[in-house]
C-alpha cells in the first residue's frame, strides 16, 4: 500500500518541559557537585509532573538520554531516577544512547510511542554528571574492558575524538580563529541577556543542594571578550583553533519533557506548549561525525512540509563553534533567529541531557514570545544528527 494512502498518524504534544540549571562539570567547583545523577534527573521528573498537572501513575513509559553509562549513571539512570524520586514502581522506564543527541532521541521515541498508539503519556529527557562520570571513559577502561573501536572497526573509518572531527570541520569549511571565537562570544552575550532579562525562569526548576540553593546556570561569562578568547591556547591540536572558549563546557544537568497523546489532553484538562511537528536522524561521515546538523535540518523541514522562512526559532546545539558556523553557512537564515538565548558554549553541555534541554528551550521561547515554529538539531559523536521541529498551539 502506498505511504500516501495510509491514515494520518495520531498527534503528540509537548504539554510542559523543565531542566535543571546546567552546573559546570567540575567534582570540586561545579554547582551541583553534591547532586547525584538520579538526584538530578528525579528532582526534574517530580516538578514536570507538578507543574503539568499530570498524575505519575498516569505515565505510561519513561524514555532517557545519557551518553555516559557508567557508575551512578549504569544499570538504566531513567529507571533509577524515577525510584529514587519515589515515584510508581508501576511506570517503566529506559534508557537511550544517540550520544549528544540522546536525550533528544528521547523526545523521539516519546513522539514515536504516542503517534504509534502505544501510550498516551510519556515522561522523556536525558540527563548527565559529568563531575561524577568524565567523557571518555571507555578509553581509561579500554584495557580492562575493551575498546569501542577495534582495527576491524577502523579499517572501515578511522575514527577520531570529536575536538579533532572539530578541527577538520574548521578546516574543511576555511573558518578562521576569529571567525569561531565571535561565535563563542555571541554565546555568552546572548546567554547572559536572557538570564538578566528573567528569560529562563519559565523552564529551569530551582534546585536546593548541600552547598546551597542553586537556580541560574553557572557557565555563563558576561564579561568574556574577544582578547580573552583569543589567549586561550588550542586544545586539541598544535597551531589549531578549537579551545575551552569556542567548544561547549563540560557540564551537569537533566532535563524532563512530558509528551501526550491528544486524548490525554483531553481525558487530563491539559494545556500543551506545542505539537512534535516532525522529527529526523541522520547518518554522516563518522570521521567528519559533526556534519549531521545540515542534513537533519533538511530532512526535518521536509517531513514538517515547511521551508526556512517559516521557522521562528533554531536551536543549533553549539557542540563546537565550528559546527554552528557550518550550519549557518548552509542555512544563511538572519541572526535573531538563531540561538536567541545563547548555546552550549555559554550555558553548558551536559551530554545526555542537552537534546530535551534544547527542546525545552525552544518550546518555551514559542510560547514566551508568541512564535509559531522551533527547529531544534545537534551533531552527534559517530556521525549523527538528530532534528526536531515543533509548533506551538
Amino acid at each position: 500500500m502506498p505511504v500516501s494512502s495510509r491514515a494520518p498518524a495520531p498527534e503528540a504534544f509537548v504539554v510542559d518541559a523543565v531542566r535543571t540549571p546546567i552546573g559546570r562539570g567540575h567534582p570540586l567547583k561545579g554547582a551541583l557537585r553534591s547532586v547525584h545523577a538520579n538526584e538530578l534527573l528525579g528532582r526534574a521528573f517530580v516538578a514536570l509532573l507538578a507543574r503539568a498537572g499530570v498524575p505519575p501513575d498516569a505515565v505510561d513509559d519513561v524514555v532517557v538520554g545519557c551518553v555516559e553509562q557508567y557508575g551512578e549513571q549504569s544499570i538504566n539512570v531513567g529507571r533509577n531516577a524515577w525510584l529514587q524520586a519515589g515515584l510508581p514502581v508501576e511506570v517503566p522506564a529506559m534508557t537511550v544512547d544517540r550520544q549528544c543527541g540522546s536525550g533528544q532521541q528521547a523526545v523521539e521515541i516519546a513522539t514515536a510511542l504516542v503517534r504509534g498508539g502505544m501510550a498516551d503519556v510519556v515522561v522523556a529527557g536525558g540527563v548527565e554528571h559529568m563531575g561524577h562520570v568524565p567523557m571518555a571513559l571507555e578509553t581509561a577502561l579500554a584495557d580492562r574492558a575493551g575498546t569501542p573501536w577495534p582495527a576491524a572497526l577502523r579499517r572501515h573509518h578511522d575514527l577520531v575524538p570529536q575536538g579533532l572531527a572539530a578541527e577538520a570541520i574548521t578546516a574543511r569549511y576555511g573558518f578562521t580563529r576569529e571567525q569561531v571565537d565571535r561565535i563563542a562570544l555571541r554565546s555568552h552575550r546572548r546567554a547572559a541577556a536572557a538570564q538578566a532579562a528573567g528569560a529562563f525562569a519559565s523552564e529551569i526548576v530551582p534546585l536546593e543542594t548541600p552547598d546551597g540553593p542553586v537556580d541560574t546556570d553557572q557557565g555563563v561569562r558576561p564579561d568574556t571578550d574577544l582578547a580573552k578568547l583569543g589567549a586561550l591556547r588550542p586544545a586539541f591540536a598544535d597551531g589549531g583553533t578549537v579551545t575551552a572558549g569556542n567548544a561547549s563546557q563540560v557540564s551537569d544537568g537533566a532535563a524532563a519533557v512530558l509528551v501526550a497523546s491528544e486524548a490525554a489532553i483531553e481525558h487530563h484538562g491539559l494545556r500543551p506548549l506545542a505539537r512534535v511537528a516532525a522529527t529526523a536522524s541522520v547518518g554522516v561521515d563518522p570521521v567528519f561525525m559533526l556534519e549531521g546538523p545540515v542534513p537533519a535540518t533538511a530532512a526535518v523541514l521536509d517531513r514538517a512540509g515547511l521551508s526556512l522562512d517559516d521557522v521562528d526559532v533554531f536551536e543549533v546545539n553549539e557542540a563546537f563553534a565550528s559546527v554552528l558556523a557550518m550550519w549557518w553557512q548552509a542555512y544563511p537564515v538572519e541572526d535573531e533567529r538563531v540561538n536567541r538565548r545563547g548555546g552550549a558554549i555559554a550555558l553548558g553541555h551536559p551530554l545526555g541531557a542537552s537534546g530535551a534541554r534544547l527542546i525545552t528551550t525552544a518550546a518555551h521561547q514559542l510560547a514566551d514570545d508568541g512564535l509559531d515554529h522551533a527547529l531544534v538539531t545537534m551533531c552527534c559523536r559517530g556521525g549523527l544528527g538528530t532534528a526536531t521541529v515543533l509548533e506551538r498551539v
